[in-house]
Formats: structure tokens, C-alpha cells, sequence
């Protein structure tokens, strides 16, 4: 039994008329009949009953015709979603993000996605850097997003796609806290508490950036924290001030936050693998997250295929070469 057979049926018993079902399906009347002769002879009985005036469904016609229709209705939609698919505009994107994407990029992204492809689903893993590294590189996930910039694992395609400003954050009598920005260099001997390495890597790794940009090197102290915000810092007596993004916390009572100048953003990263990562959904999130406006206050950087960086901004934060190691 063939789909051109069903065809050629459900538009004779449909339209109870050969001339008709053969202009609905614009093939010649002959080919129609000899489809329906082929199928009711398949079944072994008749489907029809044909004489000079009128065309009748027999008993078998009417049960054939709405299971007939039913499986045609499956086709149709198994093409369409296989088109979907084929498209981008639907599909699965497995998405990798290191703790300081979560409160307000990756939201950004899944809302945007959403909005062009509601079909596409997002499903997100927070995950430690080293592991997301590697899980982009083997395939493990199709896309990952760090706040830093980061080499490439063999394979992987990295863009700085966006960033965030850099704030610090002040005891309020600290000498620096009435000023309406502050420079990272004039508090090069004060102590700075920086997250643990081992429980927030990306975001400790984006700190050091930033401060090598600076070039400063001062006193640090790692945070009793084991939340990424750090909210706690002002209970650390030995800490004077901590770097901060606006997407992980707001100040904390006691302290007060200010720009950094020259201002500085802190680069995010989107990394994938074009030889594991080929659906036309993953192209199509790639693609959405290189050319999408950043979050409210954000900017694009040298890999989003819109960037305009104005001048003022630090330009550590284009992307570094891939380690040659």
C-alpha cells in the first residue's frame, strides 16, 4: 500500500467524483483510477462502487476512509516537523553555563530563543569550568557560556560575545566610597576578597583578568563564601573591597558599590563544536546569541557579529589567542 494509493482514494471518497479528485490532485484520471484499482485490489475488495452517474463508498471505503485520512494526517506531520527540524525551528539545544551566566544571561538568551523558535528546547546545566571545557569538546553538551576569557579545547570555536561592567565594592568609611567611580589602581594596596578558586573558577578567573588588565596585584583574601554573590564579605574584617557584577549582587548593608574607571567589562565567552554540534537548532541558538542585543546595560563584544565597543572601554576585553600548548 503507497501514500499516492491513500492519496488518490481520500480525494475520490472525499470529493465522491473522479474528475474532480483528479483536478485536486493534478494528475490525469486514468493514473487516478489505476491508483484505486491498485489499492482495492490490495485490500481484496472493493472500496467503491462506480456507476455512470454517481461514485458511493462500499462498507469497506467508509472504514478505510478515516483511518486513510488519520495516516496521511501522521505524514503530513511528520514532514512538517522534519522541516521544523531541518529549519532550526525546532529541535534540542544543550546548553553548558558556568554559575555567573545563570541570574541574568542565559535567561536573556532562553527568553530571546523563545521568541524565535518556541519550538527549540533549552536545556541548561550549570556546570565548573574544567568540566564544561571538556564537555563542549566531546560533545557532552552542544554550547557553553563563561563569564572570562578561556582557550580553546581542540576543536571548540570560541566568541567573546558580550560583557558586563565591572563595579567594586567599598566599605561605606572606606576613603574611596564618596567618589562617583574608582580606579582599580588606587586600591592596589588595600585588601581585596576574591572567590574561592576551587568553589567559582570562571568567576575567580575573570577577576584576575581584570586585574592584570589594571595591572594591579594587591593583597588578597579569599572569601568565607560559599555563595557566588558573597554578600557576606562586609563580616571579614580583613577585606577592604571586592570586585562585583551587577548580576550577582547589590550591596550589602554598610557598603556602597561604584563603577570602575577606566571601565572595564567582564567578557562572557560562548564556546561550541562545530564538527559534534551540526543541528540547525544549535546553529540557530549560536547564531541567535552572537546577533541578540545583550542584556540592559551589557555591551557586544568583538565576537558578536553586531559589536560596536565604544572607545572607553578597556580593550582587555577582546578575546585572547588560543593557547598554542
Amino acid at each position: 500500500m503507497e501514500l499516492r494509493q491513500l492519496e488518490a482514494f481520500v480525494a475520490v471518497a472525499t470529493e465522491l467524483h473522479f474528475g474532480r479528485a483528479a483536478q485536486r490532485l493534478h494528475m490525469g484520471q486514468p493514473t487516478l483510477s489505476e491508483l484505486v484499482r491498485r489499492l482495492e485490489r490490495e485490500i481484496g475488495t472493493p472500496l467503491l462502487t462506480r456507476t455512470t452517474r454517481r461514485v458511493a463508498l462500499t462498507g469497506a471505503g467508509v472504514e478505510l476512509l478515516g483511518r486513510a485520512k488519520v495516516i496521511l494526517d501522521d505524514v503530513a506531520a511528520a514532514k512538517a516537523a522534519a522541516r521544523r527540524v531541518a529549519h532550526g525551528d525546532a529541535g534540542t539545544v544543550r546548553l553548558g553555563i558556568t554559575p555567573p551566566v545563570a541570574p541574568v544571561l542565559a535567561p536573556h538568551l532562553r527568553d530571546a530563543l523563545e521568541s524565535k523558535a518556541s519550538e527549540v528546547e533549552l536545556r541548561m546545566a550549570r556546570m565548573w569550568l574544567p568540566d564544561l571545557a571538556r564537555a563542549v569538546a566531546d560533545g557532552t553538551i552542544d554550547v557553553a557560556i563563561t563569564c572570562g576569557l578561556v582557550t580553546d579545547p581542540p576543536g571548540v570555536v570560541s566568541e567573546v560575545f558580550c560583557g558586563e561592567p565591572l563595579f567594586v565594592g567599598l566599605r561605606s568609611d572606606h576613603r574611596l566610597a564618596d567618589r562617583d567611580t574608582v580606579a582599580l589602581t588606587d586600591l592596589a594596596r588595600d585588601r581585596l576578597g576574591i572567590p574561592s578558586d576551587a568553589l567559582f573558577p570562571a568567576w575567580a578567573l575573570a577577576q584576575r583578568q581584570a586585574l592584570d588588565a589594571a595591572g594591579v596585584s594587591p593583597t588578597t583574601v579569599v572569601l568565607d563564601a560559599t555563595d557566588l554573590s558573597g554578600t557576606s564579605w562586609p563580616a571579614q574584617r580583613d577585606v577592604d573591597w571586592i570586585l562585583m557584577i551587577a548580576s550577582l549582587t547589590g550591596a550589602p548593608a554598610g557598603t556602597t558599590v561604584r563603577p570602575v574607571a577606566p571601565a572595564h567589562l567582564v567578557p562572557y565567552t560562548l564556546q561550541w563544536n562545530p564538527d559534534r554540534a551540526q543541528t540547525a537548532a544549535v546553529a540557530r541558538f549560536v547564531h541567535l546569541a552572537l546577533t541578540v542585543d545583550p542584556p540592559p546595560g551589557w555591551l557586544t563584544q568583538p565576537g558578536h557579529l553586531r559589536h560596536d565597543v565604544p572607545a572607553h572601554f578597556a580593550a582587555s576585553t577582546r578575546r585572547r589567542p588560543p593557547s598554542e600548548d
